[in-house]
């Protein structure tokens, strides 16, 4: 299939999709692959259960079984026994069917460093699953954060595998320890947004190995997790749901996944390979694995009947084993509001806040001295608690960073709001288009009944802007245009009469690939480009105008998706976005707070966004420091934003994240210093994106689909150590209102008491030891990270990894000797000519450290060749080798 073609399906197959994108997991509460009892049923007797179910159904029952119905559910079998099972999307808070507890998002969660909370998280999600009869919570998201534009960042747990496993293995238990079974995704590769369904990801075994799998591993492995849900892109030239290496050889065979692997919502390109490569249902109805292909196939020996009943039964064995045929999936003693819940959510925005910079103790603001703080910004009011698409769970009640900064400052300090500059919508309604040089106001706007905008258009209107589909967020006292029926795409012509030479920027607003593809020519020159691809939700671009009429041009495709319908366009004139009313209010208050970043309709799935943060914002920053020294800057976003433009001109900066429905209350907590930040970088957060590790290969090679991770495993903090690039805050970075001293270090061989992840042969085990000292004057808590890096290997690898972290909460002036277990996997390598992890014989350092940059203590540990003599254990290769890498348990003395 040809790129066109391949968009146009993809196309096709997003219109009209039930909201969701998801995975799909199991809730036991021990080894699914055992032989021990499950709640005193043998294992034997499950298999016999499952056995004698199967002998009973008929081909056409079982086809029918591996396509889902209704959108969101398996279809039941009455005869057998088997309920309709229920599915709801995550990884926030269930999102379907009424309103849910938000928690902070996966990045969020990540930045806590605190996988017990993950686990009380997950925990939490399991029982608003069960009030509301759900069967599958399709989450965790766990793909690796490659670059900051990546739409879904904000679901995932960060950069790098170790931190991931950790933050996924707590979440999935909490969920499956509920009843509820977790799902895993996106399997595998699903790094970014644009252009998902035909992104080819050309990733090498040992990177496969070393950061995109071991999250999944440890999900499998420890987690024990039901279902895993396969992405919808290509990895090494074949899609996920038909990619037998990584769905067959991996994941069931080499790691005995026994759960079910289920589609994303219409991932599935073809039926018949699918089936073979390992796909159990197909998600959100069998319409390539469907009965009549399925059987057809069978009938001609291109698919055996044991290759179905190996789905069906996955299926059978879970529900079993969740006991979903002995019990209703509906608790009616739990309430649907959930008060636990939401004191959950709270910690997590708490823990998860990352102080970026604090120049001259501007935080905490001391109450008894603030009379008055301006609240000012796009997301300062209403609440931003999640990002876009499957993952928006709508809260009950979401507390904005205003309404949490006026309780908790109270009636001595006044507290002012303003939203600095206009919305995008605002921005679209005031853009003055013209229809000829000269002419009345209003825009020629084109409908075809095409994708191509070819031949001659079935509407012919003028429009007095192009601002199409609702926003939330403003009331213009303006009713949203829409669409003619049946546009498949428009032009809209116009012109725009600049009253001053100058810098504009030039902006569209559009649903990704859920109907928002588009270009913009100004004076017959392509300003904006999303035709082919929809690399970010809101794009925009900077250009110098000079005096004088300007011809515009606007072009867009596509139908109506998940997303909706939203579609705007607007320029505007540097130095015109901030409002003469916040200008006012932060001239006069003795503090502004500059709520920033992203929100669902600029940072989703669907899409990227970009690494500037939306149009207007650097100005209304830049602005609000110029008028008070005491600025503080909020950023809502899945990861790391350009801030080169004012981060040297405002004394402190907090990353807030998507914090959750009480983000407003957490950060109040913080500026007041009710709550001490012990939030920690998950990801880095580069100067400019050209420093990025994967500049050259995020996107596609020119004229095809295909990316090619050439970074390797130098992704994230491992390429900027192995470039020798410095970055504007390191991974492990955070600041504290306290500070904090190691010492002592130890490093000593234990006895493993489980090495069941370690190379074969090789049971290295070691215990890194430490003091932590809190040598400020206030309680606080601390991550200490630990990395370990060899130093003459004889492959290329990165200098520290992530190999284990404990979180210590302190009171002022005392200390706690710590203790953190390191195994093989610590020290390994994944060999991809042998196809096995490797310790080889050498001299490793140990380091202890605040940030991968702020290293503390090192001990060096010398392992000889009799300590880590390994046989190999040989496996097919995955993909050609351009490349030559255990949970930690971490103890509190």
């Amino acid at each position: 299939m040809d790129r066109k073609s391949r968009r146009s399906n993809e196309r096709f197959v997003v219109i009209g999709a039930v909201i969701a994108l998801a995975a799909f997991v199991l809730p036991v509460s021990i080894a699914r692959n055992s032989v021990a009892a499950i709640d005193g049923k043998p294992s034997s007797e499950v298999d016999h259960q499952v056995n004698s179910i199967i002998a009973r159904l008929t081909l056409s029952e079982k086809l029918e079984l591996i396509g889902g119905v209704d959108g969101f559910f398996i279809r039941a079998l009455p005869d057998a026994g088997l309920p309709s099972l229920r599915m709801a999307d995550g990884p926030m808070g269930v999102r379907n069917f009424g309103p849910s507890t938000a928690m902070a998002a996966g990045i969020n969660l990540a930045a806590t460093w605190d996988a017990p909370l993950a686990r009380r998280v997950g925990e939490q999600i399991g029982r608003d699953a069960r009030a509301k009869g759900v069967n599958f919570l399709l989450g965790p998201g766990v793909n690796i954060y490659r670059a900051p534009m990546n739409g879904r960042n904000f679901e995932y747990f960060g950069e790098d595998p170790y931190l991931a496993s950790r933050m996924a293995v707590g979440y999935i238990e909490g969920v499956q320890g509920e009843g509820v079974s977790a799902t895993i995704k996106h399997f595998m590769g699903n790094n970014s947004e644009y252009s998902r369904h035909a992104t080819n990801d050309l990733i090498d075994e040992r990177t496969m190995r070393e950061i995109y799998l071991p999250t999944f591993e440890a999900a499998v492995k420890e987690a024990n997790v039901g279902a895993v849900m396969d992405s919808y892109n290509l990895v090494n030239g074949q899609h996920m749901t038909q990619n037998s290496a990584l769905n067959t050889e991996i994941l069931k065979n080499e790691w005995r996944f026994s759960g079910v692997l289920m589609s994303d919502w219409f991932s599935t390109y073809d039926g018949v390979a699918a089936a073979n490569s390992g796909l159990d249902l197909e998600m959100p109805a069998g319409a390539f694995m469907d009965p009549h292909t399925i059987g057809s196939a069978i009938d001609h020996g291109k698919v055996s009947v044991t290759t179905i009943d190996d789905k069906v039964r996955r299926i059978l064995r879970l529900a079993i084993e969740s006991h979903w045929m002995d019990r209703s999936q509906t608790d009616s003693s739990i309430p649907r509001y959930n008060l636990e819940g939401d004191h959950v959510a709270l910690e997590a925005a708490r823990e998860g806040i990352v102080l970026l910079k604090n120049e001259g103790g501007t935080l905490p603001l001391d109450k008894q001295k603030i009379k008055s703080i301006a609240v000012i910004g796009p997301d300062a009011y209403p609440a931003v608690p999640v990002g876009g698409g499957s993952a928006a769970v709508r809260p009950f009640t979401a507390v904005s960073f205003l309404q949490g900064i006026a309780r908790e400052f109270g009636s001595p300090v006044t507290t002012l709001y303003d939203p600095g500059i206009p919305r995008l919508s605002e921005a679209a309604q005031r853009t003055n288009l013209l229809t000829s040089e000269g002419g009345s106001s209003g825009v020629a706007a084109d409908y075809f009944k095409n994708e191509n905008l070819a031949g001659e258009p079935f509407e012919h209107r003028i429009e007095s802007s192009i601002n199409f589909g609702p926003d939330p967020n403003a009331d213009l006292g303006v009713r949203p245009l829409e669409f003619p029926a049946d546009t498949s795409s428009a032009r809209w012509t116009g012109f725009y009469a600049v009253p001053v030479a100058g810098n504009y920027d030039c902006f569209v607003q559009s649903t990704g690939e859920a109907g928002g593809y588009y270009r913009v020519f100004v004076d017959g020159k392509m300003i904006l480009d999303n035709w082919n691809e929809a690399r970010a939700l809101v794009g925009f671009d900077t250009m110098h105008l000079s005096a004088g009429s300007h011809k515009v041009v606007v072009e867009h495709h596509g139908k109506p998706g998940f997303l909706g319908s939203r579609f705007r366009f607007g320029i505007v004139r540097h130095g015109a976005y901030v409002r003469p009313e916040a200008e006012k209010l932060a001239a006069s208050a003795d503090a502004v707070v500059v709520a920033v970043g992203f929100s669902p309709e600029s940072e989703s799935e669907g899409a990227d966004r970009t690494f500037r943060l939306p149009p207007g914002q650097d100005e209304l920053i830049n602005r609000m420091a110029a008028l008070n020294k005491n600025t503080i800057v909020v950023v809502t976003s899945g990861g790391s934003v350009d801030m080169q433009d004012w981060i040297e001109r405002v004394p402190a900066v907090l990353e807030a994240w998507y914090s959750g429905q009480e983000g407003g209350t957490a950060l109040a907590e913080i500026l007041a210093g009710d709550v001490n930040p012990s939030g920690r970088l998950p990801v880095t957060f580069e100067r400019r994106f050209e420093d990025n590790p994967v500049y050259g290969s995020y996107y596609p090679k020119p004229d095809t689909e295909e990316v090619a991770y050439s970074e390797g495993v130098f992704v994230g903090y491992r390429g900027y150590e192995h470039s020798g690039t410095k970055p504007l805050f390191p991974f492990g970075y955070g600041l504290s209102y306290t500070t904090f001293r190691y010492g002592n270090i130890s490093v000593r061989p234990i006895a493993a008491a489980s090495a069941k992840d370690a190379p074969p042969k090789s049971r290295l085990t070691y215990e890194v030891s430490f003091d932590v000292t809190n040598t400020g004057h206030r309680e606080g808590a601390d991550v200490a990270e630990i990395y370990v890096g060899e130093a003459n290997p004889p492959v290329r690898r990165p200098a520290k990894e992530l190999k284990g972290f404990a979180r210590v909460k302190l009171p002022a002036g005392a200390t706690r000797r710590v203790g953190v277990t390191l195994d093989s996997r610590a020290f390994s390598y994944y060999d991809a000519r042998a196809h096995e992890w490797r310790v080889d014989p050498g001299t490793f350092t140990i380091s202890v450290g605040h940030s991968v940059d702020q290293i503390a203590l090192t001990s060096t540990l010398p392992l000889t060749t009799s300590q880590v003599t390994s046989a190999p254990h040989p496996r097919p290769a995955l993909a050609q080798e351009s490349f030559e890498q255990s949970p930690v348990n971490a103890k509190i003395q």
